[in-house]
Protein backbone atom coordinates (compact mmCIF):
# COMPACT_ATOMS: atom_id res chain seq x y z
CA UNK A 1 0.00 0.00 0.00
CA UNK A 2 1.84 3.15 -1.37
CA UNK A 3 2.40 5.91 1.55
CA UNK A 4 -0.37 8.16 -0.35
CA UNK A 5 -3.07 6.07 0.02
CA UNK A 6 -1.85 5.13 3.82
CA UNK A 7 -1.94 9.09 4.49
CA UNK A 8 -5.31 9.44 3.10
CA UNK A 9 -7.23 6.23 4.92
CA UNK A 10 -5.21 8.04 8.23
CA UNK A 11 -7.56 11.06 7.56
CA UNK A 12 -10.85 9.01 7.04
CA UNK A 13 -10.17 7.50 10.34
CA UNK A 14 -9.43 10.78 12.14
CA UNK A 15 -12.24 12.60 10.85
CA UNK A 16 -14.51 9.51 12.07
CA UNK A 17 -12.70 9.72 15.74
CA UNK A 18 -12.96 13.37 15.61
CA UNK A 19 -16.91 13.81 14.90
CA UNK A 20 -17.38 11.17 17.52
CA UNK A 21 -15.24 12.54 20.40
CA UNK A 22 -16.86 16.35 19.95
CA UNK A 23 -20.67 14.18 19.73
CA UNK A 24 -19.47 12.25 23.16
CA UNK A 25 -20.88 14.83 25.51
CA UNK A 26 -24.38 15.11 23.39
CA UNK A 27 -24.90 11.29 22.65
CA UNK A 28 -23.70 10.16 25.96
CA UNK A 29 -23.39 13.09 28.43
CA UNK A 30 -19.45 12.64 29.29
CA UNK A 31 -16.76 14.06 27.81
CA UNK A 32 -13.35 13.00 28.12
CA UNK A 33 -10.64 15.09 29.85
CA UNK A 34 -8.77 16.42 27.57
CA UNK A 35 -11.54 17.58 25.23
CA UNK A 36 -14.91 19.85 25.16
CA UNK A 37 -17.85 18.93 27.23
CA UNK A 38 -19.74 21.38 24.85
CA UNK A 39 -23.25 19.90 23.34
CA UNK A 40 -25.05 20.57 20.64
CA UNK A 41 -26.53 24.27 21.05
CA UNK A 42 -29.93 24.24 20.28
CA UNK A 43 -32.08 27.61 18.93
CA UNK A 44 -34.98 28.57 20.65
CA UNK A 45 -37.28 27.19 18.04
CA UNK A 46 -35.68 23.75 19.77
CA UNK A 47 -35.43 24.32 23.37
CA UNK A 48 -37.72 27.51 24.22
CA UNK A 49 -36.87 30.67 25.30
CA UNK A 50 -37.26 34.24 24.11
CA UNK A 51 -36.40 36.11 20.66
CA UNK A 52 -36.41 40.19 21.06
CA UNK A 53 -35.35 42.42 18.70
CA UNK A 54 -34.59 45.89 20.47
CA UNK A 55 -34.28 49.67 19.01
CA UNK A 56 -32.15 52.19 21.33
CA UNK A 57 -33.38 55.43 20.98
CA UNK A 58 -30.71 57.28 20.26
CA UNK A 59 -31.99 60.67 19.86
CA UNK A 60 -33.02 60.27 23.87
CA UNK A 61 -29.54 59.30 24.35
CA UNK A 62 -28.75 63.07 22.62
CA UNK A 63 -30.86 65.06 24.16
CA UNK A 64 -28.97 63.55 27.49
CA UNK A 65 -26.70 64.74 26.21
CA UNK A 66 -27.37 68.35 25.32
CA UNK A 67 -29.39 68.59 28.53
CA UNK A 68 -26.29 67.88 30.74
CA UNK A 69 -24.55 70.29 28.38
CA UNK A 70 -26.63 72.94 28.89
CA UNK A 71 -26.64 72.65 32.76
CA UNK A 72 -22.89 72.70 32.67
CA UNK A 73 -22.44 75.69 30.24
CA UNK A 74 -25.14 77.84 32.49
CA UNK A 75 -22.71 77.15 35.90
CA UNK A 76 -19.62 77.81 33.92
CA UNK A 77 -21.69 80.96 32.66
CA UNK A 78 -22.20 82.33 36.07
CA UNK A 79 -18.40 81.90 36.92
CA UNK A 80 -17.15 84.08 33.97
CA UNK A 81 -19.99 86.42 34.86
CA UNK A 82 -21.19 85.88 31.31
CA UNK A 83 -24.93 86.50 31.94
CA UNK A 84 -26.96 83.90 30.11
CA UNK A 85 -31.14 84.41 31.80
CA UNK A 86 -32.11 80.86 30.43
CA UNK A 87 -31.43 77.75 28.44
CA UNK A 88 -33.08 75.21 27.36
CA UNK A 89 -32.70 72.46 24.36
CA UNK A 90 -35.06 72.80 21.36
CA UNK A 91 -34.92 69.72 18.45
CA UNK A 92 -31.89 68.63 19.06
CA UNK A 93 -30.22 72.33 19.59
CA UNK A 94 -29.54 74.46 22.91
CA UNK A 95 -30.90 77.62 23.41
CA UNK A 96 -29.36 80.22 25.38
CA UNK A 97 -31.05 83.50 26.25
CA UNK A 98 -27.99 86.57 27.25
CA UNK A 99 -28.35 89.58 28.82
CA UNK A 100 -27.62 91.97 26.36
CA UNK A 101 -25.39 91.95 23.36
CA UNK A 102 -22.36 92.94 25.19
CA UNK A 103 -22.08 89.02 25.77
CA UNK A 104 -21.55 87.99 22.62
CA UNK A 105 -17.95 88.56 22.11
CA UNK A 106 -16.86 86.82 25.46
CA UNK A 107 -19.32 83.85 25.07
CA UNK A 108 -18.15 83.34 21.92
CA UNK A 109 -14.73 83.13 23.55
CA UNK A 110 -16.15 80.85 26.02
CA UNK A 111 -17.30 78.69 23.71
CA UNK A 112 -14.41 78.18 21.31
CA UNK A 113 -12.26 77.57 24.60
CA UNK A 114 -14.47 75.07 26.33
CA UNK A 115 -17.03 73.96 23.90
CA UNK A 116 -15.25 73.28 20.56
CA UNK A 117 -17.64 70.99 19.30
CA UNK A 118 -20.68 73.44 19.69
CA UNK A 119 -21.26 75.67 16.78
CA UNK A 120 -23.07 79.42 16.79
CA UNK A 121 -25.94 78.24 14.40
CA UNK A 122 -28.31 81.75 14.77
CA UNK A 123 -27.72 84.70 16.51
CA UNK A 124 -31.70 86.85 16.96
CA UNK A 125 -32.36 89.97 19.42
CA UNK A 126 -35.57 89.49 21.49
CA UNK A 127 -36.23 93.09 22.93
CA UNK A 128 -32.92 93.78 24.55
CA UNK A 129 -32.08 90.32 25.15
CA UNK A 130 -30.18 88.17 22.64
CA UNK A 131 -31.16 84.74 21.92
CA UNK A 132 -28.28 82.12 20.55
CA UNK A 133 -28.54 78.93 19.32
CA UNK A 134 -25.86 76.29 19.45
CA UNK A 135 -25.82 73.14 17.00
CA UNK A 136 -23.22 70.20 17.98
CA UNK A 137 -20.82 68.67 15.32
CA UNK A 138 -22.18 66.31 13.33
CA UNK A 139 -19.58 64.09 14.06
CA UNK A 140 -19.95 64.41 17.70
CA UNK A 141 -23.60 63.72 17.28
CA UNK A 142 -22.71 60.69 15.59
CA UNK A 143 -20.32 59.35 17.90
CA UNK A 144 -22.84 60.24 20.90
CA UNK A 145 -25.59 57.55 18.89
CA UNK A 146 -23.00 54.77 18.49
CA UNK A 147 -21.75 55.13 21.88
CA UNK A 148 -25.71 55.11 23.35
CA UNK A 149 -26.01 51.73 21.12
CA UNK A 150 -22.74 50.09 22.38
CA UNK A 151 -23.53 51.36 26.18
CA UNK A 152 -26.81 49.55 25.83
CA UNK A 153 -25.63 46.38 24.59
CA UNK A 154 -23.02 46.30 27.08
CA UNK A 155 -25.53 47.08 29.89
CA UNK A 156 -28.30 44.67 28.20
CA UNK A 157 -25.18 42.36 28.53
CA UNK A 158 -24.79 42.44 32.63
CA UNK A 159 -28.23 42.81 33.35
CA UNK A 160 -28.62 38.97 31.60
CA UNK A 161 -25.74 37.40 32.94
CA UNK A 162 -27.03 38.60 36.66
CA UNK A 163 -30.26 36.83 35.26
CA UNK A 164 -28.33 33.83 35.31
CA UNK A 165 -29.52 32.82 31.39
CA UNK A 166 -27.16 30.25 30.25
CA UNK A 167 -25.94 30.92 26.57
CA UNK A 168 -27.93 34.11 25.89
CA UNK A 169 -27.04 35.88 22.11
CA UNK A 170 -26.47 39.60 22.06
CA UNK A 171 -25.53 41.42 19.49
CA UNK A 172 -25.87 44.76 18.20
CA UNK A 173 -27.31 44.61 14.55
CA UNK A 174 -27.47 47.70 12.25
CA UNK A 175 -26.91 50.81 13.40
CA UNK A 176 -29.29 51.28 16.14
CA UNK A 177 -30.83 48.04 16.81
CA UNK A 178 -29.96 44.98 19.26
CA UNK A 179 -30.56 41.37 19.19
CA UNK A 180 -31.30 39.11 22.25
CA UNK A 181 -31.65 35.84 22.51
CA UNK A 182 -32.40 33.61 25.69
CA UNK A 183 -32.60 30.26 25.68
CA UNK A 184 -34.79 28.41 28.01
CA UNK A 185 -36.20 31.30 30.42
CA UNK A 186 -38.87 30.25 32.44
CA UNK A 187 -40.25 34.08 32.79
CA UNK A 188 -40.07 36.14 29.86
CA UNK A 189 -41.80 39.04 30.86
CA UNK A 190 -39.75 39.54 33.98
CA UNK A 191 -36.54 39.37 31.91
CA UNK A 192 -38.29 41.93 29.34
CA UNK A 193 -38.78 44.31 32.51
CA UNK A 194 -34.97 44.36 33.54
CA UNK A 195 -33.67 44.23 30.23
CA UNK A 196 -36.02 47.41 29.62
CA UNK A 197 -35.79 49.45 32.21
CA UNK A 198 -33.67 52.65 31.92
CA UNK A 199 -32.61 52.64 35.43
CA UNK A 200 -31.25 56.26 35.48
CA UNK A 201 -30.28 56.90 39.20
CA UNK A 202 -30.26 60.62 39.71
CA UNK A 203 -29.78 62.65 43.11
CA UNK A 204 -31.27 66.17 43.47
CA UNK A 205 -31.75 68.51 45.96
CA UNK A 206 -35.54 69.66 46.94
CA UNK A 207 -36.34 72.95 45.82
CA UNK A 208 -37.47 74.32 49.54
CA UNK A 209 -37.21 78.08 48.49
CA UNK A 210 -40.30 78.50 45.76
CA UNK A 211 -44.14 77.14 46.79
CA UNK A 212 -45.26 73.48 45.66
CA UNK A 213 -48.50 74.46 45.00
CA UNK A 214 -47.92 77.50 42.70
CA UNK A 215 -45.71 75.78 40.74
CA UNK A 216 -48.51 73.06 40.24
CA UNK A 217 -50.24 75.50 38.80
CA UNK A 218 -48.11 76.05 36.31
CA UNK A 219 -45.80 78.66 37.58
CA UNK A 220 -42.68 76.36 37.55
CA UNK A 221 -39.62 78.50 38.83
CA UNK A 222 -36.63 78.52 36.53
CA UNK A 223 -33.99 75.49 37.40
CA UNK A 224 -36.43 73.61 38.77
CA UNK A 225 -38.61 70.76 37.58
CA UNK A 226 -41.83 68.91 39.35
CA UNK A 227 -41.27 65.09 39.52
CA UNK A 228 -43.38 62.52 41.20
CA UNK A 229 -42.94 59.58 43.82
CA UNK A 230 -45.62 56.62 44.18
CA UNK A 231 -47.10 55.42 47.38
CA UNK A 232 -49.46 52.50 47.42
CA UNK A 233 -51.95 51.75 50.30
CA UNK A 234 -51.58 48.36 51.21
CA UNK A 235 -55.12 47.74 52.37
CA UNK A 236 -57.05 48.92 49.21
CA UNK A 237 -54.16 48.89 46.56
CA UNK A 238 -54.34 52.26 45.40
CA UNK A 239 -51.92 54.42 44.13
CA UNK A 240 -51.26 57.92 45.20
CA UNK A 241 -48.83 60.02 43.45
CA UNK A 242 -46.74 62.83 45.45
CA UNK A 243 -45.58 65.71 43.83
CA UNK A 244 -42.03 67.11 44.30
CA UNK A 245 -40.54 70.45 43.09
CA UNK A 246 -36.97 69.43 43.17
CA UNK A 247 -33.92 71.31 41.49
CA UNK A 248 -33.10 70.64 37.95
CA UNK A 249 -29.46 69.95 38.78
CA UNK A 250 -28.33 66.41 39.03
CA UNK A 251 -25.76 66.47 41.76
CA UNK A 252 -24.74 62.32 41.14
CA UNK A 253 -25.92 59.74 38.69
CA UNK A 254 -25.88 56.45 39.27
CA UNK A 255 -21.85 56.24 37.27
CA UNK A 256 -21.25 56.96 41.19
CA UNK A 257 -22.72 53.60 42.21
CA UNK A 258 -20.25 50.45 42.81
CA UNK A 259 -23.01 48.25 43.87
CA UNK A 260 -26.63 47.59 45.24
CA UNK A 261 -27.79 44.53 47.12
CA UNK A 262 -31.15 44.31 48.86
CA UNK A 263 -31.21 44.68 52.16
CA UNK A 264 -34.29 43.92 55.09
CA UNK A 265 -35.36 47.24 57.56
CA UNK A 266 -38.02 47.53 59.77
CA UNK A 267 -41.13 45.09 59.93
CA UNK A 268 -38.59 43.01 57.47
CA UNK A 269 -38.80 45.65 54.18
CA UNK A 270 -36.85 45.38 51.40
CA UNK A 271 -34.57 48.27 50.37
CA UNK A 272 -31.65 49.01 48.17
CA UNK A 273 -28.51 49.51 49.68
CA UNK A 274 -25.85 51.17 48.07
CA UNK A 275 -22.15 51.69 48.19
CA UNK A 276 -20.42 54.22 46.32
CA UNK A 277 -17.22 54.05 43.95
CA UNK A 278 -14.45 55.44 45.89
CA UNK A 279 -15.21 58.98 43.14
CA UNK A 280 -18.79 58.89 44.18
CA UNK A 281 -18.23 58.25 48.08
CA UNK A 282 -16.47 61.43 48.19
CA UNK A 283 -18.43 63.38 46.04
CA UNK A 284 -21.50 62.03 48.06
CA UNK A 285 -19.77 63.53 51.26
CA UNK A 286 -18.88 66.43 49.92
CA UNK A 287 -22.77 66.67 48.98
CA UNK A 288 -24.42 66.05 51.85
CA UNK A 289 -21.57 68.54 53.95
CA UNK A 290 -22.61 71.54 52.11
CA UNK A 291 -26.29 70.42 52.51
CA UNK A 292 -26.89 69.49 55.91
CA UNK A 293 -30.72 70.59 56.88
CA UNK A 294 -31.96 70.49 53.37
CA UNK A 295 -33.71 67.61 51.34
CA UNK A 296 -31.69 65.00 48.97
CA UNK A 297 -34.17 63.63 46.26
CA UNK A 298 -32.87 60.10 45.18
CA UNK A 299 -34.58 59.68 41.84
CA UNK A 300 -35.00 56.60 39.60
CA UNK A 301 -36.04 56.84 36.12
CA UNK A 302 -38.01 60.01 36.91
CA UNK A 303 -39.85 58.69 39.55
CA UNK A 304 -39.01 60.26 43.08
CA UNK A 305 -38.25 56.94 45.86
CA UNK A 306 -37.39 59.13 48.90
CA UNK A 307 -36.57 62.55 49.89
CA UNK A 308 -34.98 62.70 53.39
CA UNK A 309 -33.70 65.57 54.99
CA UNK A 310 -29.71 65.07 55.26
CA UNK A 311 -28.54 65.58 58.94
CA UNK A 312 -25.09 65.57 58.63
CA UNK A 313 -22.38 65.03 56.34
CA UNK A 314 -22.35 61.22 55.44
CA UNK A 315 -19.00 59.49 54.54
CA UNK A 316 -18.30 55.88 54.36
CA UNK A 317 -20.05 55.64 50.77
CA UNK A 318 -23.28 54.48 51.62
CA UNK A 319 -26.85 55.07 50.58
CA UNK A 320 -30.49 53.21 50.71
CA UNK A 321 -33.44 53.69 48.53
CA UNK A 322 -36.32 52.74 50.43
CA UNK A 323 -39.90 52.29 48.91
CA UNK A 324 -43.04 50.39 48.65
CA UNK A 325 -40.86 47.17 47.37
CA UNK A 326 -41.94 43.30 47.22
CA UNK A 327 -38.77 41.26 47.15
CA UNK A 328 -38.59 40.30 43.89
CA UNK A 329 -38.50 43.99 42.82
CA UNK A 330 -36.36 44.81 44.91
CA UNK A 331 -34.09 42.01 43.46
CA UNK A 332 -34.60 43.74 40.14
CA UNK A 333 -33.79 46.77 41.36
CA UNK A 334 -30.51 45.97 42.54
CA UNK A 335 -29.72 43.83 38.92
CA UNK A 336 -30.23 46.63 37.21
CA UNK A 337 -28.35 49.37 39.28
CA UNK A 338 -25.51 47.17 39.28
CA UNK A 339 -25.55 46.09 35.62
CA UNK A 340 -25.64 50.60 35.22
CA UNK A 341 -28.44 52.69 33.12
CA UNK A 342 -29.05 52.50 29.72
CA UNK A 343 -27.98 55.35 28.20
CA UNK A 344 -31.64 56.09 26.37
CA UNK A 345 -35.05 53.89 26.63
CA UNK A 346 -35.63 50.52 24.57
CA UNK A 347 -38.31 50.18 22.06
CA UNK A 348 -39.25 46.64 21.06
CA UNK A 349 -39.60 45.91 17.36
CA UNK A 350 -39.72 42.19 17.17
CA UNK A 351 -40.77 39.85 19.82
CA UNK A 352 -41.02 35.86 20.16
CA UNK A 353 -41.64 33.47 22.78
CA UNK A 354 -41.26 29.15 22.48
CA UNK A 355 -42.42 27.36 25.38
CA UNK A 356 -40.30 24.52 26.51
CA UNK A 357 -42.55 22.14 25.16
CA UNK A 358 -43.07 22.82 21.66
CA UNK A 359 -39.39 23.37 21.71
CA UNK A 360 -39.30 19.93 22.65
CA UNK A 361 -42.04 18.52 20.22
CA UNK A 362 -40.27 20.67 17.40
CA UNK A 363 -36.93 18.54 18.52
CA UNK A 364 -38.62 15.41 18.53
CA UNK A 365 -40.22 15.95 15.04
CA UNK A 366 -37.60 17.05 13.35
CA UNK A 367 -34.87 14.88 14.50
CA UNK A 368 -37.17 12.09 12.96
CA UNK A 369 -37.75 14.07 9.90
CA UNK A 370 -33.34 13.26 9.51
CA UNK A 371 -33.75 9.89 10.70
CA UNK A 372 -36.69 8.93 8.25
CA UNK A 373 -35.09 10.69 5.24
CA UNK A 374 -32.01 9.52 5.55
CA UNK A 375 -32.83 6.13 5.99
CA UNK A 376 -34.74 6.00 2.93
CA UNK A 377 -31.98 7.13 1.64
CA UNK A 378 -29.64 4.89 2.33
CA UNK A 379 -31.92 1.68 1.86
CA UNK A 380 -31.99 3.43 -2.08
CA UNK A 381 -28.37 3.57 -2.38
CA UNK A 382 -27.86 0.09 -1.03
CA UNK A 383 -30.56 -1.69 -3.55
CA UNK A 384 -29.83 0.59 -6.51
CA UNK A 385 -26.16 0.89 -6.33
CA UNK A 386 -25.10 -2.44 -3.96
CA UNK A 387 -21.60 -2.32 -2.11
CA UNK A 388 -21.21 1.11 -3.78
CA UNK A 389 -24.01 1.94 -1.92
CA UNK A 390 -22.77 0.81 1.42
CA UNK A 391 -19.55 2.75 1.25
CA UNK A 392 -22.08 6.14 0.40
CA UNK A 393 -23.88 5.45 2.95
CA UNK A 394 -21.11 5.74 5.17
CA UNK A 395 -19.57 8.58 3.55
CA UNK A 396 -23.16 10.06 3.89
CA UNK A 397 -23.59 9.40 8.02
CA UNK A 398 -20.20 10.71 8.04
CA UNK A 399 -20.98 13.77 6.46
CA UNK A 400 -23.65 14.55 9.29
CA UNK A 401 -21.22 13.71 12.17
CA UNK A 402 -18.91 15.77 11.27
CA UNK A 403 -21.42 18.91 10.39
CA UNK A 404 -22.68 18.61 13.83
CA UNK A 405 -19.20 18.22 15.27
CA UNK A 406 -18.06 21.48 13.80
CA UNK A 407 -20.95 23.15 15.01
CA UNK A 408 -19.90 22.20 18.77
CA UNK A 409 -16.63 23.34 17.87
CA UNK A 410 -17.65 26.34 16.56
CA UNK A 411 -20.39 26.94 19.43
CA UNK A 412 -22.89 27.56 16.54
CA UNK A 413 -26.68 27.14 17.41
CA UNK A 414 -29.01 24.57 15.65
CA UNK A 415 -32.14 25.61 14.75
CA UNK A 416 -35.43 24.07 13.21
CA UNK A 417 -34.57 25.60 9.67
CA UNK A 418 -30.87 24.35 10.64
CA UNK A 419 -32.42 20.67 10.62
CA UNK A 420 -33.70 21.48 7.00
CA UNK A 421 -30.48 22.45 6.08
CA UNK A 422 -29.10 18.99 7.13
CA UNK A 423 -31.68 17.14 5.31
CA UNK A 424 -30.91 19.29 2.24
CA UNK A 425 -26.87 18.29 3.01
CA UNK A 426 -27.71 14.61 3.14
CA UNK A 427 -29.42 14.85 -0.46
CA UNK A 428 -26.78 16.97 -1.99
CA UNK A 429 -24.42 14.35 -1.03
CA UNK A 430 -26.40 11.29 -2.58
CA UNK A 431 -26.80 13.56 -5.44
CA UNK A 432 -22.87 13.96 -5.66
CA UNK A 433 -22.19 10.42 -5.26
CA UNK A 434 -24.76 9.13 -8.12
CA UNK A 435 -23.08 11.63 -10.37
CA UNK A 436 -19.56 9.96 -9.44
CA UNK A 437 -21.29 6.46 -9.71
CA UNK A 438 -23.08 6.74 -13.18
CA UNK A 439 -19.59 8.29 -14.72
CA UNK A 440 -17.87 4.87 -13.38
CA UNK A 441 -21.04 2.97 -15.36
CA UNK A 442 -20.30 4.71 -18.08
CA UNK A 443 -16.65 4.17 -18.11
CA UNK A 444 -17.29 0.36 -17.80
CA UNK A 445 -20.05 0.65 -20.62
CA UNK A 446 -16.57 1.50 -22.80
CA UNK A 447 -14.62 -1.53 -21.82
CA UNK A 448 -12.28 0.41 -19.44
CA UNK A 449 -10.88 -1.67 -16.97
CA UNK A 450 -12.01 -1.38 -13.61
CA UNK A 451 -9.52 0.73 -11.61
CA UNK A 452 -9.10 2.86 -14.66
CA UNK A 453 -12.90 2.88 -14.60
CA UNK A 454 -13.57 3.87 -11.17
CA UNK A 455 -10.19 6.42 -11.55
CA UNK A 456 -12.09 8.34 -14.75
CA UNK A 457 -15.44 8.31 -12.78
CA UNK A 458 -14.42 10.43 -10.36
CA UNK A 459 -11.91 12.81 -12.20
CA UNK A 460 -14.90 13.61 -14.72
CA UNK A 461 -17.60 14.04 -12.16
CA UNK A 462 -15.89 16.29 -10.19
CA UNK A 463 -16.37 19.48 -12.48
CA UNK A 464 -20.07 18.95 -12.30
CA UNK A 465 -20.32 18.12 -8.56
CA UNK A 466 -18.30 21.59 -7.86
CA UNK A 467 -20.20 23.34 -9.96
CA UNK A 468 -23.25 22.36 -8.01
CA UNK A 469 -21.83 22.60 -4.54
CA UNK A 470 -20.19 25.85 -5.14
CA UNK A 471 -23.15 27.61 -6.94
CA UNK A 472 -25.11 25.68 -3.66
CA UNK A 473 -22.66 27.81 -1.55
CA UNK A 474 -21.92 31.11 -2.87
CA UNK A 475 -26.29 30.80 -2.15
CA UNK A 476 -25.47 29.99 1.36
CA UNK A 477 -23.01 32.86 2.01
CA UNK A 478 -25.63 35.47 0.79
CA UNK A 479 -28.51 33.78 3.55
CA UNK A 480 -26.09 33.46 5.75
CA UNK A 481 -24.73 37.55 5.23
CA UNK A 482 -28.35 39.23 4.74
CA UNK A 483 -30.27 37.23 6.95
CA UNK A 484 -30.90 36.91 10.71
CA UNK A 485 -32.27 34.31 13.05
CA UNK A 486 -33.24 31.47 11.37
CA UNK A 487 -32.67 32.22 8.13
CA UNK A 488 -28.92 32.30 9.36
CA UNK A 489 -29.09 28.71 10.97
CA UNK A 490 -30.18 27.51 8.11
CA UNK A 491 -27.49 28.80 5.89
CA UNK A 492 -24.38 27.91 8.79
CA UNK A 493 -26.08 23.97 8.12
CA UNK A 494 -26.27 24.02 4.73
CA UNK A 495 -22.52 25.73 4.20
CA UNK A 496 -20.81 23.26 6.56
CA UNK A 497 -22.85 20.45 4.84
CA UNK A 498 -21.43 21.67 1.20
CA UNK A 499 -17.85 21.91 2.39
CA UNK A 500 -18.39 19.11 4.36
CA UNK A 501 -19.50 17.06 1.37
CA UNK A 502 -16.81 17.79 -0.96
CA UNK A 503 -14.34 16.26 1.53
CA UNK A 504 -16.56 12.85 2.27
CA UNK A 505 -18.33 12.26 -1.41
CA UNK A 506 -14.73 12.71 -3.37
CA UNK A 507 -12.20 12.08 -0.90
CA UNK A 508 -13.24 9.82 1.72
CA UNK A 509 -15.20 7.09 -1.00
CA UNK A 510 -11.91 7.47 -3.18
CA UNK A 511 -10.09 6.09 0.09
CA UNK A 512 -11.79 3.89 0.48
CA UNK A 513 -12.41 2.32 -2.58
CA UNK A 514 -8.79 2.80 -3.35
CA UNK A 515 -7.96 1.16 -0.20
CA UNK A 516 -10.07 -1.88 -1.26
CA UNK A 517 -8.48 -2.57 -4.70
CA UNK A 518 -4.90 -2.40 -3.24
CA UNK A 519 -5.72 -5.26 -0.71
CA UNK A 520 -7.75 -7.22 -3.58
CA UNK A 521 -10.75 -7.16 -1.27
CA UNK A 522 -12.62 -5.17 -4.36
CA UNK A 523 -11.46 -7.12 -7.19
CA UNK A 524 -14.66 -5.52 -9.78
CA UNK A 525 -17.05 -3.00 -10.09
CA UNK A 526 -20.48 -4.15 -9.42
CA UNK A 527 -23.01 -1.25 -10.37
Amino acid sequence: MGGWLKFRLIIVLLAWIFAILFLLPTISGKSLGFLTKDKIRLGLDLQGGTHLLLEVKTEEALLNFLTRLKNEMMDSLKTKRIFALEGEVVNGKIELLLLNEEMIPPFEKFLADEYPNLKIEDVKRVGDRVKITLNLDPKEKQNIENSAVDQALETIRNRIDQLGVTEPEIARQGERRILVQLPGIKDPERAKAIIGKTALLEFKLVDEEHDLQEALSGNVPEGSIILYGIRRDKTTGRVVKIPYLLKEKTLLTGDAVKDARVAFGEFNRPYISLSFTSWGAKEFERITGENVGKRLAIILDGTVYSAPVIREKISGGKAIIEGDFTLEEARDLAIVLRAGALPASLGILEERTVGPSLGKDLVEKGVKAVIIGGLLVLVFMIIYYRFFGIVADLALILNLLLVLAVMVMLKATLTLPGIAGLVLTVGMGVDANILIFERIKEELREGKPYKAALDNGYSRALLTILDAQITTLIAALVLFQFGTGPIKGFAVTLSLGILINLFTAIFVTKAIFDGLFQVRVLKELKL
